[in-house]
């Protein structure tokens, strides 16, 4: 009992409590903002699992917290194929929820699973290991094409699949990482300029009609409500319905009738926006943002390369779904099914998202052995190889 404690003392002392304050509160918020989200439904199930998520999430955080990140690369084809077999498995045997196409889901039966979710942590531990590996060579053709095929592949698959927000997600992460990792600006250029003169061919060749739809309707969304505008219309409907203080918690006019379309998934910032105003949004907004700085902040203070990319691969994530799930939601950017972080429902994909800050906080934990072993108050410690 006594080594338990002591066990318990330990990580409290050594993890930051910032962090995972941080990334509590966001989970809680959600949690309520499902609950209220899912009223006018005749189950709690969405509530339960969000609840259920966030438990097994923290607990497996502090799980992964408690290894070096290092020893992680040693076995990173294990997490290539945890990661990329399931998501191979959707090919086959995938499963659409109601109302899309996109077969990006395993139905386990007692549960549905979306495996690009687990993909992500998995290509952070890979993609941040063949970075360290190259280091100061990455911007020597002959390692940066590999680094570059590598970082496209999980793009490719999920687009493949069908799911392009998830793949735009991924190409985020897939920059932050490279940039941290010392990739040449001059390359992020070529990058840029070779996207634009791509995207005539991206737009008339590689999108559907469905997508170049939601694309040009965009920007009048009232041009097609009955159709590819429908949950923007009514998602601005709820906003303008919150003003800046809400219509009360359990009270909103569209919300609680299920009006407000995924109101408890990719539109939670609109249900959030209904009932507890312009101020619930701006909440959910600065803690996301507080938890993306804290993320750079441990990146920062790391003395190893490879902490400093896995702490830009979680950045990545974050950030890229923050912009793409609020862009959507109040019609600055389609409709392609990126959920907020920490606070849209789906307990598997909750706990993947603390499967990531479990990383981080093994970063932060491990970020330098010999201010660990201060922190424990042993002296006699060998000194760090520089």
């Amino acid at each position: 009992m006594g080594r338990i404690i002591a066990r318990i003392a330990d990580f409290i002392r050594e993890t930051d409590k910032l962090m995972l304050t941080l990334c509590v509160f966001a989970t809680s918020y959600g949690c309520l903002a499902v609950f209220s989200a899912t009223r006018y439904l005749d189950t709690m199930r969405p509530f339960f699992v969000q609840i259920l998520g966030m438990l097994i999430g923290i607990a497996a955080a502090v799980v992964i917290s408690s290894f070096d990140f290092d020893n992680f690369f040693k076995y990173w084809y294990l997490f290539a194929l945890l990661g990329v077999v399931p998501v191979i498995l959707t090919f086959f045997i995938g499963w659409a929820p109601e109302g899309t196409d996109d077969k990006a889901w395993l139905d386990l039966g007692f549960t549905t699973f979306q495996p690009s979710e687990l993909l992500k942590i998995c290509f952070i531990i890979t993609f941040s290991g063949h970075l360290s590996r190259v280091k100061d060579k990455v911007n020597k053709l002959k390692y940066l094409i590999p680094v570059c095929l590598h970082g496209a592949a999980p793009v490719l698959l999920i687009h493949f699949q069908g799911d392009d927000g998830t793949a735009l997600v991924f190409a985020v992460m897939v920059l932050c990482m490279m940039w941290v990792a010392g990739v040449s600006w001059k390359y992020f250029i070529l990058a840029f300029t070779t996207l634009l003169a791509c995207s005539p061919i991206i737009y008339f060749i590689i999108m559907n009609d469905e997508q170049r739809a939601r694309l040009i309707n965009m920007f009048d969304i009232e041009s097609d409500i009955m159709g590819a505008t429908y949950q923007q219309y009514r998602g601005r409907m709820a906003l303008a319905n919150g003003g800046f203080l809400g219509q009360g918690l359990f009270d909103g006019s569209l919300t609680q009738v299920g009006g407000v379309p995924e109101g408890q998934n990719d539109f939670i910032f609109v249900s959030i926006g209904e009932e507890i105003g312009f101020v619930g949004c701006m909440v959910v907004l600065l803690v996301l943002a507080a938890i993306c700085f804290r993320a750079i902040n441990i990146a920062r203070n790391c003395a190893k390369p490879n902490g400093k990319i896995i702490c830009a691969g979680f950045f990545g994530m974050i950030f890229a779904q923050l912009v793409i799930n609020v862009g959507m939601c109040i019609a600055l950017m389609p409709v392609i099914g990126v959920t907020l972080p920490f606070f849209s429902a789906g307990g598997t994909s909750l706990i993947c998202i603390y499967l990531g800050v479990g990383l981080v906080l093994s970063v932060y934990k491990h970020r330098n052995a010999r201010e660990l072993y201060l922190m424990r108050g042993e002296s006699n410690t060998p000194r760090i190889k520089r």
